[in-house]
């Protein structure tokens, strides 16, 4: 799978303008009420990345978190995490 182009990272942030570029992943921090409404937004975040089989990592801390998104087997952002992370913003 290839990598995205700059312009290709540019114009997804762009359109999801709560993700980060940073350190060649997509970032983006998500905040709840409370430690069941993360652990709600992780389960939820699960199916798709099941359905997807490509998972972020997820940094929980009490009512935020903290989504990374990137293909570790390119060695960057790919397709498959600008996807993943359009169906996220859905949730």
């Amino acid at each position: 799978m290839a990598l995205l182009e700059k312009t290709e990272i540019e114009a997804f942030i762009t359109a999801h303008p709560d993700w980060l570029f940073e350190d060649k992943a997509i970032v983006r921090t998500f905040g709840f009420d409370d430690f069941a409404g993360s652990l709600d937004f992780v389960n939820r975040v699960d199916e798709l990345a099941e359905a997807a089989d490509h998972h972020p990592d997820v940094d929980i801390r009490w009512n935020k978190v903290t989504l990374r998104l990137s293909t570790h087997s390119e060695g960057g952002l790919t397709t498959k995490d600008t996807s993943l992370a359009a169906q996220i913003d859905e949730i």
